[in-house]
């Protein structure tokens, strides 16, 4: 849980002093209320903005898909358990995809984004508190990148300290997520970072005979480890053999 926000203000938005939040409830058409933004709530909302601005049509970094279908496919992921199934047993791929389809035909773009933007049903697995978290934040953030750095114009996120902080989460498995087996060790530097003596922050994620150093900021490790090879800004140090391997290895999820 990222950020402990406070929606209220005075009616010009200078009062700050004690008894404000209970003045400015009078100058609002809704109460005043708390609540917890996660990264994973911040990036659904920021997808589902851009898909709204690029329209159905827009190209995603997902093979074969527009935005209205990755949009289809983010509503069926968390709301229909049965044609979700087909995302992970490919024998079900067929009833997913149908499934998708007809999600199309029901809403308009516009409404199916707006489903997707207020989050799984009451009574949906994604519903359960702390596993909108733990599942969606890369889900989100990868779908997030597969709109902005898809087609002519790429817009890469500007790297912050809140988006590297998620995304090197979990040093190992992504390491292990980047190698294929048996295929070497990987090294993982944050770029920017550095220890009392001046030498960079590293992770080693994965041990092994020849091995590969991933330097850039952790965001863009994770697109790397989900396939997004040609996008991602990452460097590669080591063996050429080695890197190869990588280079040639089926990542994308």
């Amino acid at each position: 849980m990222e950020v402990l926000s406070r929606l209220g203000a005075s009616c010009d938005g200078a009062d700050t002093g004690p008894g404000a939040i209970e003045r400015a409830e009078g100058c609002l058409s809704v109460p005043v209320r708390w609540w917890l933004v996660t990264f994973a709530r911040s990036e659904r909302a920021e997808l589902c903005d851009l898909l709204d601005k690029v329209g159905p049509h827009a190209p995603t970094l997902c093979e074969g898909w527009d935005t209205h279908d990755l949009a289809a496919h983010l509503w069926v992921r968390e709301t229909d358990p049965i044609g979700a199934s087909g995302i992970v047993a490919k024998p079900l791929s067929s009833l997913y995809e149908r499934r998708m389809a007809e999600i199309k035909q029901r809403w308009e773009f516009s409404e199916l984004v707006d489903r997707v933007r207020r989050g799984p049903a009451r009574f949906s697995i994604f519903a359960i508190p702390g596993v909108d978290e733990g599942a969606n934040t890369t889900e989100f953030f990868i779908h997030h990148e597969d709109v902005r750095r898809a087609g002519d114009s790429r817009r890469p996120h500007v790297s912050s300290a809140r988006t590297s902080r998620n995304g090197c989460g979990g040093g190992s498995l992504l390491g292990r997520a980047l190698v294929p087996p048996g295929s070497g060790g990987v090294v993982l530097e944050r770029f920017g970072s550095a220890a009392a003596d001046g030498t960079p922050e590293t992770i080693r994620a994965v041990s092994g005979a020849s091995t590969v150093t991933f330097g850039r900021h952790p965001s863009e490790l994770m697109l790397y480890a989900h396939g997004r090879t040609s996008v991602a800004e990452i460097k590669l140090v080591g063996e050429p053999e080695a890197i190869e391997i990588l280079n040639s290895a089926d990542l994308r999820t």
